[in-house]
């Protein structure tokens, strides 16, 4: 099988966790990080500035095709994110993706599998997926 980086990046977390083996730990680790990128986010928007939240009932005509609702929809973030808070935020998630992938790790689960699954399943449901 050719190794992918996300194969690499799964290989070098398990050589090189040491401390937070248990899965409680691991659980509590990716909990915490899911935390960190929630605030770091909400960081660039209130002390930074960089980025606004303006939110409000998403509206679109009740007779729309659902192919088209999307272009009614609204992320309701305003501006972009400074380089400061980019590299914040992408040391969080790097972190977040540090401990899904111990928890991978423990369960026997192979990452890069798991998301070879979930892009089937959004070619094969496409539009019925509805996230």
């Amino acid at each position: 099988m050719k190794e992918t980086t996300l194969d690499s990046f799964q290989y070098a977390v398990e050589e090189l966790l040491v401390r937070n083996k248990s899965i409680l730990d691991q659980m509590s680790k990716l909990e915490d990080s899911n935390a960190r990128i929630n605030r770091t986010i909400s960081k660039a928007v209130t002390h930074c500035g960089c980025i606004k939240i303006n939110a409000s009932k998403q509206e679109y005509p009740e007779d729309i095709e659902y192919s088209k609702m999307k272009d009614y929809m609204s992320s309701h973030l305003e501006g972009k994110l400074c380089p400061n808070c980019q590299d914040l935020l992408e040391k969080d998630i790097g972190r977040h993706l540090f401990y899904l992938t111990t928890l991978c790790n423990n369960l026997d689960l192979n990452l890069y599998d798991i998301i070879l699954k979930e892009s089937e399943r959004l070619r094969l449901f496409g539009k019925y997926n509805l996230r």
